[in-house]
């Protein structure tokens, strides 16, 4: 005879262990993190507001959408490509739980000292159950791999940059040197050497070319449409062109670059602008025009963060309740 347990003869789920103080205090010193970052972002967001809506005034709507449209496209396959990086290095997370490390942890850019954002997706990953050292490597090594890819597509751009930024010159020896580094037994060796000095296991296997393309293609295609969404407002009112448009792709690799490394300001605050100006100004546009379609595009990169890291949050909220309630 078989017998039938009813939901009253099921055992009692067993409770969840409570939150020792110091799990506690660092859930608190993450949200406060996560506070700060999205402030300061919206602080950022506010200062420009103005002179963005004036600039925007001038640019077709359907121009306006389609640029932010490329740049909410750029970041989410840049996150991709930061996901899979992440995947090779242990048991996979997937894109949506590595979205929202990713994404919310980027925030931390805004913060000045571009360190930040690892840092809070250090801890982010952390809060997943993944190792911090697992976070960083795979960081570490998209930023090296995405360097590389920006400094090849620089090359699209260096007539416009190097006339008004001679000093720019010094990046692009740095690719033969780059593209060698890329080699997926050099980028391992590299990369175990720089977690031996920071006291950390090295990777537990070698790095292979199909993860190492993977990221590379991730990165250059995020350039693509960085310097798409950049020229999509220039078209609107300055007529660049298809040569316009390859200059962009070009320019949008080597602000967003020397902006990474320009760690003290938020964001490379200031420094990208100079390249975008100087390509935007050798398309036909005057100084004046150029400079306003430089800061639209840096309010337009902050509502992209803002708007991808909230999805993201919101989605892993959202399916982390499903399964609570599963």
């Amino acid at each position: 005879m078989t017998t039938v347990r009813t939901s009253e003869d099921a055992p009692d789920p067993k409770p969840e262990p409570a939150k020792s103080t110091r799990a506690k205090l660092l859930d608190v010193v993450r949200w406060f993190a996560i506070l700060l970052v999205i402030g300061l972002a919206a602080k950022s967001l506010a200062s420009n507001w103005n002179e963005f809506w004036r600039t925007l005034s001038e640019v077709a709507w359907q121009s306006s959408v389609l640029s932010l449209a490329a740049l909410l496209a750029a970041i989410l396959v840049s996150t991709w490509g930061w996901q899979k990086m992440v995947d090779d290095l242990g048991e996979p997370i997937g894109y949506a739980r590595g979205a929202q490390i990713c994404l919310v942890g980027s925030l931390g850019k805004y913060v000045p000292g571009s360190v930040w954002a690892y840092l809070l997706q250090m801890e982010l990953g952390r809060k997943a159950g993944l190792a911090r050292a697992r976070i960083f490597t795979g960081s570490l090594i998209q930023l090296g791999v995405g360097v590389v890819s920006a400094l090849v597509v620089s090359l699209l751009a260096a007539p416009a940059v190097f006339s008004h930024s001679p000093r720019a010159k010094w990046l692009f020896v740095l690719i033969p040197v780059g593209l060698a580094l890329l080699h997926p037994r050099i980028l391992t060796w590299g990369t175990s050497l720089v977690l031996r000095i920071l006291r950390r296991p090295p990777l537990a296997h070698p790095l292979g070319w199909a993860v190492v393309g993977q990221v590379f293609g991730a990165s250059t295609l995020a350039w693509t449409l960085q310097g798409a969404h950049l020229w999509l407002l220039a078209n609107s009112v300055g007529a660049p062109g298809f040569g316009g448009f390859i200059q962009c792709v070009g320019a949008m690799a080597v602000a967003m670059t020397v902006g990474t490394f320009a760690f003290i300001l938020p964001s490379g605050v200031g420094v990208r602008e100079v390249a975008q100006v100087a390509v935007l100004t050798a398309s036909g546009l005057t100084v004046g025009q150029a400079t306003a379609f430089a800061v639209a595009s840096r309010v337009m990169f902050t509502v992209a963060d803002l708007l991808t890291a909230g999805f993201a949050a919101g989605a892993a909220r959202f399916a982390n309740r499903k399964s609570a309630s599963a």
